[in-house]
């Protein structure tokens, strides 16, 4: 182990020479200065773990060279013990006040001296392995903090290649898929037999689907890539419902789902953006047709809060399975099953178009069995003005 330094400042060569013999008990490495000048010339070439310095000096006392000490970076955390005859409040208040970490007046006792002589170089061997140990935990902070930011790069790498992948293949898709969809329309004005009929209509149904699945997966990738600019403004919750049922039937004539709709008495009005709102409940009114079973039944309800709208959507299926629930909202998994399958698209896509407009959705199993699908929206500031008068 390497001795520890420390340094004796006293102009009196008979104290050095009493504070070396009491010091020689110990393995310590032990530098002498006559004056304060010399002591401060030292510390410029030395680093030492301690000082024991002499108050009355002539030219520079105790006092200024404990306090350019202190001011100097390189040695200001060393310890100062301050030797002295001067026992009065006042000097022992000074020398606290410029620094000092200690005062023994003059005679010392050797036992008490070397005890408090040990207990700062504990303290300072205490600091200097707190000061490691914090550089290396700091370092450890920087290299995890750069493995972080490195993979946070990697993911919207991988992100942003999903999103381009997504933006792609539906683009790709449109084309020949506008080709099959025009031949089925003039297939179907042909003469053909009834089995001809029934793979026509199968095939138009795909085509559907397909032509349904690219323009959601150009929706995530707008959503997604921050591309869409949501246009927020007030519009009716019973225009918004009937649009979007609207727009079910015409997409679905042959949809067999029961929809019981309960419109609210006041009308209410919301801050959306239209479009994706539809798009959303469509697409809530789309997996009951699709999940809930043979005889499906949909239920909506409004209901109102101070400043904000909740609708319910909650069907007479078979509800989610656990696994759906735990990852209702992951793109490409099994969480956007609505039941027991589905396409891994829905309900992440349904999240994305309530986050992009500030609002909320809740998914969950209803108390009678079920699914049940809960979008909230903020009250537009005419309705919250109207309410209040």
């Amino acid at each position: 182990m390497k001795s520890e330094k420390i340094l004796i400042v006293d102009d009196i060569s008979k104290n050095i020479q009493i504070l070396g013999n009491i010091l020689s008990h110990k393995t310590y490495d032990v530098a002498y200065a006559q004056s304060g000048i010399e002591a401060l010339k030292l510390c410029d070439k030395q680093a030492f773990d301690l000082i024991l310095l002499d108050i009355m000096m002539p030219g520079m006392d105790g006092y200024e060279v404990c306090e350019k000490l202190k001011k100097q970076k390189h040695t200001k955390d060393i310890p100062v013990i301050f030797l002295t005859a001067k026992a009065e409040m006042d000097s022992i208040i000074k020398g606290f006040e410029v620094g000092g970490q200690e005062y023994i007046t003059k005679p010392f006792n050797s036992s008490e001296l070397l005890a408090r002589v040990q207990t700062h170089l504990l303290l300072q061997r205490q600091r200097k392995e707190l000061i490691k140990m914090n550089d290396h935990l700091e370092d450890l902070v920087r290299e995890r903090t750069l493995q972080l930011e490195n993979a946070n790069k990697q993911l919207e790498k991988l992100d942003l290649a999903k999103s381009n992948f997504l933006s792609l293949i539906s683009h790709e898709m449109r084309t020949p898929l506008n080709g099959i969809i025009g031949l089925t329309q003039l297939l179907g004005q042909t003469n053909i037999d009834s089995n001809q009929k029934e793979y026509l209509n199968y095939l138009t149904e795909v085509s559907a689907r397909l032509v349904k699945f690219t323009e959601i997966a150009l929706l995530i990738t707008r959503l997604k890539t921050d591309k869409y600019d949501p246009d927020i403004l007030p519009v009716s919750v019973d225009h918004l419902i009937t649009t979007a049922l609207g727009k079910f039937k015409r997409d679905n004539p042959h949809a067999t789902v029961i929809i019981n709709y309960e419109k609210s008495e006041k009308k209410l009005l919301v801050m959306v953006d239209s479009e994706l709102t539809t798009i959303g409940i469509t697409m809530i009114v789309e997996n009951t047709e699709r999940f809930a079973g043979i005889e499906a039944t949909l239920d909506i309800k409004i209901i109102e809060g101070h400043d904000e709208v909740d609708i319910h959507f909650t069907d007479n299926g078979p509800g989610f399975t656990k696994q759906a629930l735990d990852q209702v909202f992951e793109l490409f998994s099994a969480g956007d099953i609505m039941h027991h399958e589905g396409s891994g698209l829905s309900m992440a896509t349904l999240k994305l178009i309530t986050d992009v407009q500030g609002g909320q959705v809740r998914v969950m199993n209803a108390k009678n069995g079920g699914a049940m699908v809960i979008l909230n929206m903020k009250k537009s500031k005419q309705e919250l003005l109207s309410a209040s008068l």
